[in-house]
């Protein structure tokens, strides 16, 4: 895997992850009772905690892509090759 493929991995994962972990403890104007400011959506969150959430899809992200890099470095799994790659 080149440094290339290696970016393009991590930020997929990274974006995966970041869908997985946004609906984790978000509570909506609805679910608190409170009315939605400015004529919102009254499901959209109360708090999102977007900063917290960006650091936890970060190392996360870094974990998972570490043990794909370890898997294939180390040939637990060996990918077909694609046309014209050497």
């Amino acid at each position: 895997m080149g440094v290339e493929e290696g970016i393009a991995i991590y930020l997929t994962i990274w974006w995966t992850t970041l869908f997985a972990i946004l609906p984790l403890g978000s509570r909506s104007h609805a679910e608190e009772g409170i009315p939605v400011p400015g004529g919102g959506d009254p499901s959209s969150p109360v708090n999102p905690n977007l900063k917290k959430k960006f650091f936890t899809t970060t190392w996360l992200a870094a974990i998972l892509f570490a043990i794909l890099w370890a898997v294939l470095h180390f040939n637990l799994i060996t990918l077909p090759s694609l046309p014209g790659s050497h």
